[in-house]
């Protein structure tokens, strides 16, 4: 099936290229024409893993091409993904105007049967307000809308659609659904879940808000077992063997962050306001996050008795997770500009968001940017892993004591085993830990 993407972000291109690896025909449009010659190039600007290739092997099998120009895309196809950006609105909201704006277009160009689906979180009801728009742009026009949400873990993207837990799709008739089936055809038949559209639209921003609550009590717990003695990790792994709990998002750290949760959530919130209903649970997990970042930059400050001016740090991570260079919402950058602000000088360091991350520094001084982990370490009176990067979980421990002022390593991600790195000479610190 001939497939049109709109949007070349992190969504639309995973999807893109995914769909075009199970065989359909893919174009993908966006207006930045520099992305777009980038892609006809077979460069990608975002980091995921696996994913470069992939496009190389779609583009020699002639199955996905990349352009700017809507109207010749949309020729032969008859499902049309809307993939571009949902960003937050002042109020918390997310921002759809990008999404309408390409409805509208769609409305425009088409001259064929189109079924508009959206791949881009949106919000309850917005297929109701893309059906209204196309009809009154194009009163001709044979559509139907439908909702397609993405459950991808930015580094996990391409396993996650290739071995999806459920595939879920939003319709409101017979025609949408089969095209779906068609669309989906690679997959196990069970794995497709139809709801009407509404649901759908609910159903991404439902389970990032449960993922991130898990993430939320899990560094409550991390908080209360340093205080009475516990420890965090023989909690956490006996609780995830519940099976109505499950062992993932059961990891205590600096906090969730990235492009999804805290906008996700804050927009549900919204959506609940304007209809007054109260979800006290979620707007909790907002404010024990934000409390998140405060808590750790404390550790730190306790760790190093007080006196954080002057002293030098070395950052391991600055993306909101490993395996990506998407620093958006990252605790790390969070704690690092309080760490700044209180007068310390910051060497940080990170496999692959370092580029994206300069922007966010422009004001400060006092960091400097390494490639090797090691140079970030020099004469660093604490060190503080940050991101759950696989670089930084086997690191030589016998290297670190050589570049080091101190031998004091604050573990945000819990990465090592406390008792070995106390036989091994440092000053062990980790989330959970009593105090």
């Amino acid at each position: 099936m001939k497939i049109t993407v709109i949007g070349s972000g992190y969504v639309g291109l995973v999807s893109g290229i995914c769909f075009a690896k199970i065989g359909h025909e893919i174009v993908c449009v966006d207006k930045d024409e520099s992305k777009i010659t980038k892609l006809n190039s077979g460069i990608i600007p975002i980091f995921e893993p696996g994913l470069e290739l992939l496009l190389e092997n779609s583009v020699k099998a002639k199955k996905i091409s990349f352009t700017t120009d809507l109207k010749t895309a949309l020729k032969g196809s008859n499902a049309v993904f809307i993939s571009v950006g949902t960003p937050q609105d002042e109020d918390g909201s997310a921002d759809l105007s990008h999404v309408l704006a390409a409805a509208k277009e769609i409305a425009e160009l088409s001259d064929s049967y189109k079924l508009i689906i959206t791949k881009s979180t949106v919000l309850a009801g917005t297929g109701a307000k893309i059906k209204k728009l196309v009809a009154q742009t194009n009163p001709q026009l044979d559509f139907a809308v439908a909702s397609n949400p993405e459950f991808l873990r930015e580094g996990a993207a391409i396993d996650d659609f290739m071995n999806p837990d459920r595939i879920v799709v939003g319709v409101e008739d017979q025609k949408s659904a089969q095209i779906f089936a068609e669309i989906y055809q690679a997959f196990a038949a069970e794995k497709l879940i139809v709801t009407d559209i509404v649901t759908a639209e609910l159903i991404k921003y439902a389970a990032n808000s449960f993922l991130a609550t898990k993430i939320a009590f899990i560094n409550e717990m991390a908080d209360l077992c340093e205080v009475v003695g516990g420890n965090i990790k023989q909690l956490s792994h006996a609780i995830g063997l519940d099976s109505r709990i499950g062992e993932k998002f059961l990891n205590p750290g600096p906090g969730f962050g990235g492009s999804c949760f805290p906008k996700d959530i804050l927009a549900l919130l919204n959506v609940a306001k304007e209809n007054k209903v109260d979800l006290s649970v979620v707007d909790s997990v907002i404010t024990s996050n934000s409390s998140r970042k405060v808590k750790m930059t404390q550790k730190i400050s306790d760790i190093l008795e007080g006196k954080i001016d002057g002293k030098k740090i070395a950052l391991l991570g600055l993306a909101f997770k490993g395996n990506t260079d998407d620093i958006r919402y990252s605790p790390a950058i969070a704690i690092a500009k309080e760490l700044l602000k209180k007068g310390a000088k910051i060497s940080a360091t990170d496999p692959e968001a370092i580029a994206n991350s300069r922007q966010e520094f422009l004001e400060f001084k006092n960091i400097e940017f390494f490639n090797d982990a090691f140079d970030a370490m020099k004469d660093a009176d604490l060190i503080v892993i940050a991101t759950e990067w696989d670089n930084y979980r086997d690191l030589d421990l016998e290297k670190i004591k050589h570049a080091t002022k101190s031998k004091k390593i604050l573990d945000l991600r819990n990465l090592y085993d406390a008792k070995k790195m106390k036989d091994s000479g440092f000053e062990y610190f980790h989330v959970g830990q009593k105090k």
